[in-house]
């Protein structure tokens, strides 16, 4: 599996939003990922692009067997089939300005193929001009078109009321429909470990290597902290899985679903990762050739390399080079960014327009998700609208048209989402008995009806742009570093300023990554304490002490980083950082910690 050329990547990102990117960057070398979650957008979208390039299609029906992973299949499949279309016209376009293949070159990161390009801009002999054209042809490779499976939403399914087996579970079936495909790439798997579909994923042989060659299909595992990275790459490699790469992401400082439980301050974690990184492959190569051997597979003699990948908040080319230099990563995630750039991914012209001029208030962290964790949120997006006004009519929740997120048992036998009309409805009529104070009851009322059908939601504005679907309400995943980004980008403007070429940072005033990270922490261990007050919180005293120190740590940790490696707004960087110290020392977790129970 060839490497992309590029030092970044681009993340998912809700389950449309990043749909159809590879057909916008991967042959430019960039490498982006694709949600698996939503199948029905999927088949959606492939219509639209086999129409689109004069393919024929016959549609795969929701009632049809397996029809889930066959969709999924079908789908990546042509975009696989498309990007090396595009690739073979990019290798055969001429070197003249503004075509393909000078982009290509253009876009690449400070190295020595792009050296090579320039070099050849200023050839006069026609011998030598082709020869160098013909080398720089052949160099050519694009980005990866990784795919993504959020490990908590795997819903069992039901046919005729009789539950089907494990296998036709969502997240099985979509490990299944990317494990089918033609692509040569790497399955992301985020939200923590699941382990009947971890190990379910050692039933296909592209996951394992063939004789002297490695997997024709890797794992990258998204993680938060190191203990997880450890404990999930065990895991896997006792079934003889390699982690091709863990990608690490800030749990508060990032877009979507906010991990925040544990206060992993990126920083810090980075530090152990690059403190254990060696230590962590042979551990896992231990228990990896191990499995192979008890297997009967071929075992490589030698680890394969495992990358250490971060995103989560990353906003300017100085924390960027940061990032590779002082923690050795091999490469950075940017997603929010990306959504003001309309030829990467699928945001309506609406939201576009609503995502560049939104200020603090706007972009938010919610109980829109059905799954119970905090969601970075857009306040003024159709989605958030609807919520609204479901609510002001009188009839709060969703009718839950896709189901993706059906996993509460609280009040019913088979599992129904929260967002939908029928928990809000469940939930608010038992509430009265649930014995809590009049401010806790209003607590929980509110985020009972905060939730929304992200589901179904978050594709909502690749629906609207690429199907013309009037009634969809867009729901919109942007994390706060968006309000950085004040007007839509081209893509060649974005990559320059990744790689410091240019700058369109909008709000040069913006606190530093990991302070901005820390920050968030603070207002989080805020708004737990506050739930804890109101005995909404099944935390226990422990955990605000816990997190609470975490945080003094932390500051200590960055107080010794930037007197080491931070030369350019030092001052600024220390100023803040004290400033939060401050706020976090007057924090007072809990006055009367809960009382232990009888034994």
């Amino acid at each position: 599996m060839l490497s992309s050329p590029h030092s970044f990547h681009i993340p998912v990102m809700g389950t449309g939003f990043t749909l159809d990117t590879p057909l916008r960057v991967a042959r430019y070398g960039i490498t982006s990922v694709i949600s698996l979650v939503d199948d029905v957008i999927i088949e959606q979208a492939r219509k639209y692009h086999s129409r689109q390039h004069q393919l024929p299609f016959t549609a795969i029906k929701a009632s049809a067997p397996d029809a889930r992973a066959r969709r999924i299949t079908a789908y990546l499949d042509l975009v696989d089939e498309l990007v090396a279309r595009q690739v073979r016209q990019l290798r055969q376009a001429p070197f003249d300005a503004g075509s393909d293949i000078c982009r290509y070159f253009e876009l690449l990161p400070p190295s020595p193929l792009r050296d090579a390009y320039l070099q050849m801009q200023t050839v006069t002999d026609t011998r030598e001009l082709q020869s160098l054209q013909a080398e720089l042809r052949r160099h050519i490779v694009p980005g990866r078109i990784d795919v993504n499976i959020m490990t908590k939403l795997d819903m069992d399914r039901y046919r005729n009321g009789a539950k089907l087996p494990a296998e036709f579970a969502d997240a099985m079936a979509a490990l299944r429909g990317f494990a089918k495909s033609t692509l040569r790439s790497a399955m992301v798997f985020s939200a923590g470990i699941n382990q009947r579909l971890y190990t379910y994923a050692a039933c296909f042989d592209d996951f394992f290597p063939c004789d002297t060659a490695g997997p024709v299909k890797s794992i990258i595992l998204k993680v938060s902290d190191y203990r997880s990275a450890l404990v999930q790459g065990k895991f896997l490699a006792k079934r003889g899985l390699w982690i091709s790469e863990f990608r690490i992401e800030s749990g508060l400082n990032c877009g979507g679903h906010a991990f925040a439980a544990d206060c992993n301050l990126m920083g810090p974690v980075l530090e152990l990762f690059k403190q254990n990184r060696q230590e962590l492959t042979e551990c896992l190569f231990r228990i990896y050739a191990k499995a192979l051997a008890g297997m009967g597979r071929h075992a490589p003699t030698e680890p394969p390399p495992i990358r250490v990948t971060v995103q989560g908040g990353i906003g300017t080319a100085e924390e960027n080079n940061m990032l590779l230099q002082y923690y050795q990563v091999d490469g950075t995630g940017w997603g929010t960014p990306f959504m003001v750039v309309p030829e990467v991914t699928n945001v309506d012209s609406v939201h576009l327009e609503r995502l560049c001029n939104a200020n603090k208030e706007d972009i938010y962290l919610s109980d829109a998700s059905p799954l119970g964790v905090p969601f970075w949120n857009l306040r003024t997006s159709a989605s958030e609208r609807q919520r609204q006004r479901r609510i002001a009519t009188g009839r709060p929740g969703s009718d839950c048209p896709k189901g993706y997120a059906r996993i509460n048992s609280e009040f019913t036998d088979k599992p129904i989402c929260t967002a939908s009309r029928e928990y809000v409805a469940l939930k608010l009529s038992h509430l009265p008995e649930e014995e809590l104070s009049e401010a806790a009851q209003a607590m929980v009322r509110e985020a009972v009806l905060a939730k929304a059908c992200i589901c179904h939601d978050l594709g909502g504005s690749v629906s609207l742009s690429r199907n013309g679907h009037k009634a969809v309400a867009p729901a919109v995943c942007c994390g706060p570093n968006i309000r950085n980004f004040r007007r839509t980008f081209s893509l060649d403007e974005m990559v320059n300023h990744i790689y410091g070429r240019l700058c369109v940072m909008v709000n040069h005033e913006r606190s530093h990554m990991f302070l901005e990270e820390m920050r968030l922490n603070k207002e989080y261990l805020c708004v737990e304490i506050k739930r804890f007050t109101h005995q909404i919180s099944n935390r226990p005293w422990s955990y605000f002490e816990s997190f609470k120190k975490s945080l003094l740590e932390g500051t200590d940790y960055y107080q010794d980083l930037a007197c080491r490696f931070f030369k350019e707004k030092q001052e600024k960087f220390l100023q803040e950082l004290q400033k939060l110290r401050d706020e976090i020392e007057r924090i007072t977790p809990v006055a009367v910690p809960v009382p232990e129970p009888a034994h």
